[in-house]
């Protein structure tokens, strides 16, 4: 079924792309330490990235009835206006009230757009401060469905934008700001809290021994499920026999992993040169260990979101490493074709009842 919401998000991903292209963190970057107020360069940066900012998080306000858990959202929103029980974290069910205070009941549209306004907002902001190659990180972020995905679940993807916010205070050793930036986003959907060990064992310069022992513990994930899942369960017992809990995992989410994998090992010397690239890598190697081994755990696939979306920042900074420009080139067409191909695939699903992102209905034309 092709509706015009699919022909927009093909227009937003180009148009976002093409802006995107104009955009030079690293030079940027290199002005900011210079002359930060008055550098060319930087101010159109900063004008550019507003643009995609713009533009995405328009898509994402005006939404309405987009995502398969909207009108649960809406709902629930009536409840936490009734002061009933609702199963959310408690930042998010007080943001919600405070908002209630200045709107009607059941004005559902504002509370939508606030949110989305900050996902869409950290999640451009992590790009813009982290990427090597903005438009390069920004063009995996469109076609792997990150963005896509946050017309969906409201918290889990502010949680997610949260999680990428939060890298840089990882590589630049200030844990006491990624400690607050996780810790306040599990006010709003407490998952993100797995981020704390595994972001923190992705910079631990891990020798044979410590391979060793991730061998060790990928085995023990293949021949004690059971103990792994009372242990998960200790702390999400609502999750056991639920619709989450239906030991499924993706195939091409396996693919994926796997195919960074190779690529990173390809370029393995530059890839443990570099800590930055070396985080990249063993967020993807968690995230292929999930992926392969732990389809008992519910909602494995959010868990490994928030390790395989490192891939933004380090697909394209292993790239710009790669000296030959000939061979550079053909591995940036080859890795751009699949995620084109991926892109399509993900499309082609938009439309399943689990997820829903299409048709795309808006409130400018309702």
């Amino acid at each position: 079924m092709i509706t015009y919401g699919l022909f927009l998000y093909l227009i937003l991903t180009a148009s976002v792309v093409f802006i995107g292209s104009g955009i030079d963190t690293v030079r940027g970057r290199a002005a900011d330490l210079t002359t930060p107020y008055t550098s060319g360069l930087t101010v159109r940066n900063r004008i550019l990235a507003a643009a995609v900012f713009v533009l995405l998080s328009g898509v994402s306000v005006c939404r309405i009835a987009v995502g398969n858990d909207y009108w649960v959202y809406r709902d629930n929103f009536n409840l936490i206006a009734q002061d009933r029980y609702v199963s959310y974290e408690p930042g998010f069910r007080y943001i919600v009230k405070i908002l209630q205070w200045f709107l009607r009941y059941d004005d559902y549209l504002p509370i939508f757009a606030f949110f989305s306004l900050i996902t869409v907002a950290l999640m451009v902001k992590s790009i813009y401060d982290q990427s090597e190659w903005f438009v390069f990180s920004l063009f995996i972020f469109m076609t792997a469905g990150y963005y896509f995905g946050s017309l969906n679940n409201v918290r889990y993807y502010l949680a997610l934008s949260a999680a990428m916010y939060s890298i840089k205070h990882v590589m630049n050793k200030d844990y006491i700001k990624f400690f607050a930036v996780i810790i306040a986003a599990a006010f709003f959907h407490k998952s993100v809290l797995i981020v704390i060990p595994l972001y923190l064992l992705a910079t631990v310069n891990w020798n044979w021994i410590g391979h060793f022992l991730i061998s060790l513990f990928s085995a023990s994930l293949i021949f004690l499920p059971g103990l792994y899942r009372r242990i998960i369960f200790l702390f999400y017992p609502f999750y056991e026999g639920s619709m989450f809990d239906t030991g499924a995992t993706s195939i091409t989410n396996i693919a994926k992993a796997a195919a960074v994998f190779i690529f990173a090992l390809i370029y393995r010397r530059k890839v443990f040169d570099d800590p930055k690239l070396k985080f990249g890598f063993y967020c993807n190697l968690w995230a292929l260990l999930l992926y392969s081994f732990c389809s008992f755990m519910p909602e494995i696939s959010r868990i490994g979101f928030y390790l395989n979306i490192t891939n933004i920042f380090f697909i394209p900074s292993l790239l710009l490493r790669i000296e030959d420009k000939k061979t550079r080139n053909i591995w940036t067409a080859v890795i751009g074709l699949a995620f084109l191909a991926f892109f399509a695939l993900f499309l082609r699903s938009a439309y399943n009842t689990d997820i829903r992102i299409l048709p795309y209905y808006n409130w400018i034309f309702q």
